[in-house]
């Protein structure tokens, strides 16, 4: 039975690179079938490493069946994953967020979670000696997943073994990473043909606190004007997401890669306390600058406060 590999709903590079890395491994290292899928449509850049290096596009799945063996990366959190992900077959989970808990499985499983920016750079790791026949193909799929990761080491979540790997990695594959990455950040960035639903679903996780239940919406770009020229439109259609989606607010971050600062929406009183509380930060018209915040995972959720 073919095992399915995927990451997290509404997938970002590392949810549509790392599967393709740990299926090939199983495929052509362990001899094991598998599959990469994928939960979502990929996001642009994701999209932009699928056609940069002639990869197709995994299928996309809307559930996984009772037994199903599957294999989880990028995450363990049951809301980013199918609904019946409890009643299939998990075989393991190779992540680098915080345990969240929830998730049921047949008996003993393999479970790597380590701190570090990326599951690529885990990845790479646990295939060890056998990364000495891998293609470029895979080799560029984890240089792809760990600089979008680490925002080209700008992020605070990048570590020494992040920043190595990518830079052996370039070197092999006799790339430029300041080029590579402007290339990645660029296709990232192009979003003008995305709804504003789309937008604010694009690179999103639902996050409760105190009772109160946040999507947390994260724009990553080289050009911020872009998104921000629409934030009354954006702003609007967040309440239709919330509503939508079954929570309370969306909170949606547009963080500017080069200035390395966020700029979060405020279209109520709500997001208004959350950004002084959370960050000390005094919202005085509908949006509020946050110098040096880059990372959800690191300095925007820890520090969420209603």
């Amino acid at each position: 039975m073919t095992t399915l590999v995927f990451g997290h709903k509404a997938p970002d590079t590392d949810s549509t690179g790392s599967p393709i890395i740990w299926a090939w491994y199983l495929n052509e290292v362990k001899k094991e079938a598998a599959e990469a899928v994928l939960l979502g449509e990929p996001n642009t850049e994701a999209a932009f490493m699928l056609e940069k290096w002639d990869l197709p596009k995994p299928t996309i799945i809307e559930d996984v069946a009772t037994d199903a063996p599957v294999v989880i990366v990028d995450t363990n959190n049951p809301a980013e994953l199918p609904a019946s992900i409890n009643s299939a077959d998990i075989r393991a989970i190779i992540d680098h967020h915080k345990l969240v808990g929830g998730l049921e499985t047949k008996g003993p499983i393999d479970i790597t979670m380590r701190p570090v920016a990326c599951t690529a750079t885990i990845m790479h790791d646990l295939i060890g000696a056998d990364m000495a026949n891998a293609p470029d193909w895979i080799k560029a799929t984890m240089l792809t997943c760990i600089l979008s990761d680490t925002l080209e080491f700008r992020s605070p979540t990048t570590t020494d073994a992040d920043k190595a790997l990518a830079e052996t990695l370039a070197a092999e594959l006799g790339l430029s990473i300041a080029d590579y990455a402007a290339e990645m950040f660029a296709a990232k960035s192009d979003v003008s043909a995305f709804s504003d639903a789309e937008l604010i679903r694009m690179d999103s996780k639902e996050y409760e606190v105190d009772g109160t239940k946040f999507r947390v919406s994260v724009l990553e770009t080289t050009a911020p004007s872009i998104p921000l020229d629409r934030k009354d439109s954006l702003m609007a259609s967040m309440v239709d997401v919330a509503k939508e989606d079954g929570v309370d607010q969306v909170l949606l971050f547009v963080v500017d890669i080069i200035k390395e600062e966020a700029t979060l929406l405020v279209p109520n009183e709500l997001v208004k306390s959350v950004a002084q509380k959370s960050f000390g930060a005094s919202a005085e018209g509908d949006t509020v600058v946050l110098p040096g915040v880059m990372s959800r995972k690191k300095q925007i959720i820890p520090n969420l406060k209603v």
